[in-house]
């Protein structure tokens, strides 16, 4: 990623070569890893609005925080969801002074380095109560379940969540223990992209978790690594494309090990159990 810019409270802000938005990750400094909370980019100040009206009719606290606590980015809601995660909307953000190019564009105005992630892909949570989740993010937020892998009696272990079409936008992991992190994903272009990160990890010797290898869950091809702050990360290609009028798509629980890791076809222990 490249550098946008380090504030006087110790924040750094980043972005993706090929990212518009003035920043899409931001790194603070703490005493542990985990996330903060993860926005989302709504299309207009009215939907913002709209939005918080229909959050806060459904019985959810909704707090409102002022343009200008981020550089570059307008006012946003915060809120928390029932698996204990805090999500924020926001409607404006600065464009990039380094953004791609719309004039006569080349293919990049800064050339792309390490791994070379395009952007921000979507990030993957764990937490209890999932299927309430699900309903809030699909009847409030306007996002489709695109894909699940259930229990038995119907109940959702695992939910994909898409407010694009891309096969999703954020996931959600059933865990007794409330707002767990897993990781954080960033897009490469290719297969072959993703073998050129698996090169990096290994000559610079990054604690690799597993990889490369492909889900059976979005049929997305990818690696998982961990950074120095101890945070899961994934580069990740390919995986469906979405359309809402599509079907779900459904795994059984016992099938779990093939579509986590479709070629491994079962769960590694640390894939599951360690979380931020």
């Amino acid at each position: 990623m490249h550098e946008v810019s380090r504030e006087a409270d110790g924040r750094v802000y980043l972005r993706a070569w090929d990212e518009f938005d003035r920043h899409s990750v931001i790194l603070r400094p703490a005493d542990m890893p985990g996330m903060d909370y993860v926005g989302f980019k709504v299309a207009n100040a009215r939907q913002l609005n709209d939005l918080e009206n229909r959050i806060t009719a459904a019985g959810t606290k909704v707090e409102e925080i002022p343009a200008g606590e981020q550089p570059g980015l307008d006012r946003r809601l915060s809120f928390v969801v029932p698996t204990g995660h805090r999500i924020e909307l926001f409607a404006d953000m600065a464009l990039s002074e380094k953004g791609p190019m719309t004039s006569n564009p080349e293919l990049w105005r800064e050339e792309p380095h390490g791994m070379r992630v395009t952007r921000f892909d979507h990030c993957n949570l764990h937490g209890p109560n999932v299927d309430e989740t699900v309903k809030f993010f699909t009847e409030l937020l306007d996002f489709s379940l695109t894909e699940a892998a259930q229990t038995p009696d119907g109940s959702i272990a695992a939910a994909f969540l898409s407010c694009s079409n891309k096969a999703h936008d954020i996931a959600f992991i059933r865990r007794a223990e409330p707002g767990k992190f897993h990781h954080a994903a960033f897009w490469l272009d290719s297969w072959h992209e993703v073998g050129n990160a698996a090169d990096i990890i290994a000559r610079y010797e990054i604690p690799l978790d597993i990889g490369p290898t492909r889900h059976g869950i979005t049929r997305g091809q990818t690696i998982y690594f961990f950074d120095p702050s101890g945070n899961r990360n994934e580069v990740f290609s390919g995986g469906f494309i979405y359309y809402p009028d599509n079907p779900k798509r459904v795994w059984s629980v016992d099938k779990l090990g093939k579509a986590i890791f479709y070629y491994q076809r079962e769960l590694n222990e640390r894939f599951m159990s360690v979380v931020t």
